[in-house]
């Protein structure tokens, strides 16, 4: 098939050459002809040698490379990629009777950036960040259904709110295949949370802190447990199975509360140790005892681009130092960020000065990150988007 060429400027080709996925505006030279949106171009350096074959978008990335072969991006192609990351979640374990929810596609770290598939028993949820991979959104489901076959029943598109709004693309979410669910059940690590991909936030379920809430539960037991932007409950459940005290969830989301009251009430029904409260995070830090000796902070991403990082880093060291202030001599304090913009480093150093405002003795524990499912492209540390801490508070 014959593709519309790009050609970069001198000296651009660097960051392709090794293996970076992403070309941007100010290295493109010229095209040959109007690449359309979601277009797949062939790239060349300066010299006419071959690089890449990607998608052309609109923006300061303008093009998500999919292959540094030159090959043709058919539905074998896609095919392939589908397999390759199937295989890798069997051989991670996570599809089990205990475990019927991972992540199944995760952008560039599975070789097809701009493109996230979620896996819930036998629905998957679809989100494209791309036009390119918003365009050919059939036959991506068409490869799913043939990789994982009977075990998907419904294939659900959910990108509305994730496309550039450059593109004028007016996405509509709807099932690709099935529907006759509009919400199911998904189990994790043996326990059920009830998941509403339609209206919920992301996918439905954040799948992320899969590994970091089994973390929790080990630190739970007798602690009195605050979760903060506790969203759908996750925290919250893993919490009481681990023999918390008591557990108290907040979030500034009506909606989520109702989740995550659900959600406690599938895993432990007539459980009198959870209370959930809707109010905003800082306002219940503020006026709330120091009675809790384990405190989950799980904001929403503060900084989604560079250009408000500084502000971001700020809202971060301000919610910590409320949590820090609080927290009982003797507690555990899980933080995380979940903004790409904001390094590992950014973060630990945001925490950092948190501690030494609300002069307190800090020990770190654990560092966390994003699971197996999600992985990174080692040429594509922009991938690493989840950063944690376990701190051990004197």
């Amino acid at each position: 098939m014959l593709y519309k060429k790009i050609y970069l400027s001198p000296k651009k080709e660097e960051s392709i050459k090794r293996f970076h996925p992403w070309i941007f505006s100010g290295a493109i030279h010229y095209a040959e002809g109007t690449p359309e949106e979601g277009e797949i171009v062939e790239i060349y350096d300066s010299q006419a040698n071959f690089l890449a074959l990607g998608h052309c978008q609109i923006g300061s990335i303008a093009v998500r490379i999919l292959t540094f072969q030159n090959e043709p991006v058919n539905d074998l192609f896609w095919e392939k990629r589908f397999e390759t990351a199937f295989q890798l979640r069997q051989s991670l374990g996570l599809s089990y009777s205990r475990n019927n929810t991972y992540r199944l596609i995760h952008g560039e770290g599975d070789s097809m950036p701009g493109l996230i598939v979620d896996i819930y028993g036998n629905t998957a949820v679809m989100q494209a960040h791309s036009p390119g991979m918003h365009i050919i959104r059939d036959k991506l489901a068409r490869a799913l259904k043939k990789i994982m076959g009977n075990t998907i029943e419904n294939i659900y598109y959910k990108s509305e709110n994730t496309l550039p709004y450059k593109a004028g693309l007016e996405a509509e979410n709807t099932y690709l295949t099935g529907g006759e669910n509009p919400s199911g059940i998904a189990v994790e690590n043996g326990l059920r949370f009830r998941v509403d991909w339609i209206k919920g936030q992301k996918t439905g379920f954040f799948i992320d802190q899969r590994d970091n809430r089994s973390l929790l539960e080990k630190y739970a037991d007798r602690r009195n447990v605050l979760n903060l932007f506790c969203y759908t409950g996750g925290f919250s459940c893993y919490a009481l199975r681990g023999g918390a005290r008591l557990v108290h969830s907040v979030d500034s989301s009506s909606k989520a509360v109702l989740l995550t009251d659900e959600n406690v009430r599938l895993n432990f029904p007539g459980n009198n140790r959870h209370q959930s409260f809707v109010e905003d995070a800082f306002k219940y830090l503020k006026k709330t005892a120091s009675s809790y000796d384990l405190i989950v902070l799980d904001p929403p991403a503060f900084a989604k681009h560079r250009d408000v990082l500084r502000n971001a880093l700020q809202g971060y060291r301000k919610l910590n130092v409320a949590a820090l202030e609080k927290i009982q001599s003797g507690g555990i304090l899980f933080t995380f960020s979940c903004s790409q913009a904001v390094s590992r480093e950014d973060f630990r150093l945001t925490v950092f000065s948190a501690a030494a405002q609300a002069k307190r003795k800090v020990k770190i524990l654990h560092q966390l990150a994003q699971p197996a499912d999600h992985p990174v492209d080692i040429y594509h540390p922009e991938g690493e988007y989840l950063k944690g801490l376990v701190l051990a508070v004197e």
